[in-house]
């Protein structure tokens, strides 16, 4: 089973061009993050990967800025909080783009 699911995701890498992929949340993709699970600690392991990531890897979803460590906090759908490096770095960049354009509006 473990060498289907890593086959499943191999397909998936060749077939579906990266521009067509949806954008992770995250900054390991998705398919990356399940297949190293799959393959470093088996199919079970890979199972609870693609779980976790579908359930997690949405739109909805909250960015925060602790002001005590000055450092990024993703707020996922299920309530946990995830840590700056494992933030996609797109979403650092537009978050911090959307504040300062708020701060614009606001002088």
């Amino acid at each position: 089973m473990k060498i289907l699911l890593l086959l499943f995701i191999r397909i998936y890498w060749a077939t579906v061009p990266k521009g067509k992929r949806r954008k992770c949340i995250f900054r390991t993709s998705c398919s990356q993050y399940v297949y190293q699970a799959t393959r470093k600690e088996g199919f079970n392991s890979g199972l609870a990967a693609l779980k976790y990531r579908y359930l997690n890897c949405r739109g909805d979803f909250h960015i925060f800025e602790d002001p005590i460590k000055r450092s990024k906090i993703m707020i996922l759908p299920n309530g946990q909080g995830v840590t700056e490096d494992q933030i996609a770095e797109r979403l650092i960049t537009r978050q911090l783009f959307d504040n300062s354009t708020e701060l614009n509006h606001c002088l």
